[in-house]
């Protein structure tokens, strides 16, 4: 009985840890896509707040979990295009315009939920529920965790691999490379820069609102305001400590969601501690992580540098 009560337990803390960490995944995925394309996308936070709130009203005006996945992405897809029109075609500072569109999504879903929403705000919406992998999920303790699991966890599985094999094994993953790292080299074959970057950071922005459409159609079922709840930061350091490989930066994700639920854990296991102790631990984890590897990483060579072309 020890054995089998140890053994549950180890199943719902490493679900917890995997719940936890696909909205990072998603987010950090779209950070590793606009950064490798020589765009700052500092609005991660925003992203995830904009998917969500659009996945709640998309959910709660059809009545189905596709149609809020459908409004989460357009959601996602609208911040997308202000950025790039901002920071890409009129060439604003990325990080200001980044931390610009974050205070703007975050007064404009708190607006529109109250006045969409209204008194149905804490209702619960439609949803995906879990799908178990026959055969797969009979596996003890990695069947549980991975294969019973709602169909945007499976997309997941599957974005990682093929973001890493666009970057680097496609003639498209090269031309991202090498917009990010010395655009003349594009330019000089025909690509336009612009355009390239500019699609970059819409589908980093619908990667981004993938993962607040997970919150709310995969996780909790509700919107509230400011659900995205630091996690668009915490993507951002997952990129720069995965040295924007997709592959690295899963892992990176998987240690700040492992410590995300650790400290559930303790806060659970300690009611008498002020829980704001325990709730510093994934951002703590985030700043060591970043002090130690800060020196370590190589970040794209023209990023955060609009691209002019017969200039600099």
């Amino acid at each position: 009985m020890s054995f089998l009560g140890d053994m549950s337990a180890s199943v719902d803390f490493f679900s917890t840890v995997l719940r936890l960490s696909i909205p990072i995944v998603f987010a950090a995925l779209g950070g590793v896509l606009s950064e490798r394309a020589g765009v700052f996308n500092v609005s991660l936070e925003g992203c995830i707040l904009g998917g969500a709130f659009g996945a709640a009203t998309g959910a709660y005006l059809t009545g189905t979990p596709v149609g809020g996945l459908i409004v989460g992405l357009v959601a996602a897809a609208a911040i997308g295009c202000i950025l790039a029109g901002l920071a890409v075609s009129l060439g604003i500072n990325q990080l200001v315009t980044g931390i610009a569109i974050n205070i703007l999504v975050l007064g404009l879903t708190s607006y529109l939920a109250r006045l969409i929403l209204g008194a149905d705000a804490t209702s619960t919406l439609p949803g995906f529920s879990p799908m178990a992998i026959p055969v797969l999920s009979s596996i003890p303790v990695i069947g549980p965790v991975l294969f019973n699991q709602d169909p945007l966890a499976y997309l997941m599985y599957i974005a990682v691999p093929l973001s890493f094999w666009f970057l680097y094994r496609t003639p498209w993953g090269l031309i991202v490379r090498a917009i990010g790292d010395y655009p003349i080299a594009a330019d000089t074959v025909g690509v336009s820069v612009p355009v390239v970057r500019a699609l970059c950071v819409i589908a980093s922005c619908m990667l981004g609102g993938l993962g607040g459409c997970y919150l709310v159609l995969c996780q909790v079922f509700v919107f509230t305001e400011n659900m995205s709840a630091g996690k668009g930061w915490i993507a951002l350091a997952a990129v720069i400590l995965g040295r924007w490989n997709p592959a690295l930066v899963f892992a990176a994700c998987i240690f700040f969601a492992f410590s995300e639920a650790l400290q559930l854990r303790l806060q659970f296991n300690n009611p008498d501690v002020p829980y704001q102790l325990f709730s510093m631990v994934p951002f703590l984890a985030s700043f060591v992580a970043l002090v130690v590897f800060a020196g370590r990483v190589r970040p794209p060579g023209a990023i955060g540098i609009k691209y002019v072309r017969g200039g600099k």
